[in-house]
C-alpha cells in the first residue's frame, strides 16, 4: 500500500519488488502479483490494464 501510495502512477509487480528491496526473481514477481491481483479483488487497488496495479481514485 505505501508503496502504491509513493508512486507516481500505476506499478508492474517487479517495480514493487523492487522499491520493498526484494530480490528480483521470478518466483518473488510471480509471488508479488498474486497479491496484488488479491488486493485488486478486494478493492484496495485497481487494474488499469494487465499486469498495472495503482490505487483507486477518489
Amino acid at each position: 500500500m505505501a508503496v502504491s501510495a509513493a508512486a507516481d502512477g500505476p506499478l508492474r509487480a517487479r517495480q514493487v519488488c523492487e522499491a520493498m528491496d526484494m530480490e528480483i526473481a521470478p518466483n518473488n514477481i510471480n509471488n508479488t502479483r498474486l497479491k496484488l491481483k488479491r488486493l485488486t479483488e478486494c478493492g484496495i487497488l485497481v487494474e488499469i490494464e494487465q499486469g498495472l496495479f495503482t490505487q483507486p481514485r477518489p
